[in-house]
């Protein structure tokens, strides 16, 4: 199995690209304490939380956007 390459700057992890070349959105049923570990953040929810639930309650687009624009507390 090959391994996917990191070519995006500044990404955490791996992940895919769709056909299009567009790296592949992050799973809605991802829950937050899976969010919170990989990026090292507190959100202050409850850690199984779904991510879409959590983007939708804050009117946040989508995780870049809330990686990017939120100023979580770190622990």
């Amino acid at each position: 199995m090959s391994k996917i390459k990191n070519d995006a700057p500044g990404m955490k992890g791996e992940r895919g690209r769709n056909n299009d070349g567009q790296l592949r959105e992050k799973r809605g049923d991802t829950h937050i304490g899976t969010i919170e570990k990989q990026y090292d953040i507190n959100l202050h929810v409850r850690s199984d939380m779904h991510l879409d639930t959590f983007l939708e309650q804050n009117n946040i687009n989508s995780l870049n956007d809330l990686i990017n624009g939120a100023n979580p507390k770190k622990d």
